[in-house]
């Protein structure tokens, strides 16, 4: 996916004003989710990525642990200026639910084993209970 196709997907589905808030917000969340991610599964998320945010998902601080999907949102919110944790649900919906449109289903299915239950509703894909 292309770099300008990503960012706008990203501002229409969180409704952001403009390009940089959906940069802000792509770039920080990816940056946290690649931190939760090993092996061929992030490398291969980054090869569907525009580079840019394919080099951010590869050079992330390592987690100690994975982090719950409310922590996660949390540590979102801590990293935008301004944010809350309402705000940063939107924006890790909007970002994270792109990145799986651009992973495809299969990938995506595989990033959600490596994280923690409760992912699958922020990545906008939710499993049958």
């Amino acid at each position: 996916m292309r770099w300008e196709a990503f960012l706008e997907k990203v501002r229409e589905r969180g409704e952001y004003s403009n390009r940089e808030e959906a940069e802000r917000a792509a770039r920080t969340v990816l940056a946290l989710l690649g931190a939760h991610l090993v092996g061929d599964v992030r490398a291969e998320l980054a090869s569907r990525l525009p580079e840019t945010f394919a080099l951010i998902l590869l050079n992330p601080l390592q987690a100690a642990e994975p982090l719950p999907p409310d922590r996660f949102v949390r540590a979102t919110s801590a990293w935008i200026e301004g944010a809350t944790e309402q705000t940063a649900t939107w924006d890790v919906s909007a970002v994270l639910s792109v990145t799986a449109d651009a992973a495809g289903e299969h990938l995506t299915r595989r990033i959600l084993l490596q994280l923690p239950p409760g992912y699958d509703l922020l990545f906008g894909r939710p499993e049958p209970t």
